[in-house]
């Protein structure tokens, strides 16, 4: 993992699962507060509600200024805020070239779902937002169209295939095997689970935050399931699962898989739910 600096903190006590109600709000405020005053490029948090806090992570761009901010608004909040400093930079993990191949950047395919009795694809909508049109192999024909993308505020996208056939649910587990996705799933934390990409192929690990907001340089980001799986340039849009459950699409992070890192996830139902599409 990433070296990691404590800035700002008390010591992290254990709390009963069953967080007081006075306890909840005071992370939700807290939230607002980090929402509203510290949205900087470079920084993510998640609640920790077992600790009580709101872990703020920061990467090494956050700095001069920006880190004078961020340093005003954590101090007023108080214990209610852990931050941590990374030397990996919080990024998006596009390139150029890979499994689904556009004109200027190559990503991961995440899911076959159906919308509308139409096979399609979903991915990374910052991987949206780049290509209008999906190629299956490098310089190769044109295979799906880019309908709808999402990013910033959420990290979504809809490729539509453009021959109208119908493509499995399954995961390439990068070892001649596939992993049959059946149903789109809801991740918790402590949940273990697997990750797909293009770059790195398979690699797994822990979900430890949920509904984690991301400050990406193009916008924030909200929503986010928070793992300790690495990944790298390339692997966007690649799928999160657990057995037969999708539950992610691979949005960004920091760190790589020689070091360790730490990535988050668009919820796959929530994009299921927006797009009107399906599993499968």
């Amino acid at each position: 993992m990433p070296a990691a600096v404590v800035l700002a903190a008390s010591a992290l006590v254990p709390q009963p699962a069953d967080a007081s109600a006075s306890t909840a709000a005071r992370l939700a405020a807290t939230r607002q507060t980090l929402d509203a005053r510290a949205a900087i490029p470079g920084t993510a948090w998640v609640t920790d509600p077992r600790a009580g806090r709101v872990v703020v992570t920061a990467d090494s761009t956050v700095t001069g200024a920006r880190l004078a901010r961020l340093t005003e608004v954590t101090a007023g909040l108080g214990d209610a805020v852990v931050v941590r400093r990374t030397t990996a930079r919080l990024t998006r993990f596009v390139a150029g070239g890979g499994a689904v191949w556009g004109g200027t950047a190559r990503c991961s395919l995440g899911f076959n779902v159906n919308r509308g009795g139409r096979p399609a694809f979903l991915t990374a909508g910052h991987c949206g937002n780049a290509v209008p049109d999906w190629a299956e192999t490098r310089g190769g024909p044109r295979a799906a169209v880019t309908e709808t993308s999402v990013f910033p505020g959420g990290d979504y996208a809809l490729a539509r295939y453009t021959d109208g056939a119908a493509r499995p649910s399954a995961v390439d587990l990068h070892d001649g095997g596939t992993r049959t996705i059946t149903r789109a799933g809801r991740a918790y934390a402590g949940e273990r689970v697997r990750r797909s990409g293009a770059t790195t192929g398979v690699r797994g690990g822990t979900v430890t935050g949920l509904n984690a907001t991301v400050n990406y340089q193009e916008g924030r980001v909200d929503g986010l399931i928070e793992t300790d799986v690495c990944a790298e340039p390339g692997d966007s849009g690649g799928p999160l699962f657990d057995g037969d459950a999708a539950l992610g699409i691979t949005s960004g992070g920091t760190g790589n898989c020689r070091t360790g890192g730490k990535t988050y996830y668009q919820p796959v139902d929530r994009a299921l739910r927006a797009l009107g599409a399906s599993i499968g």
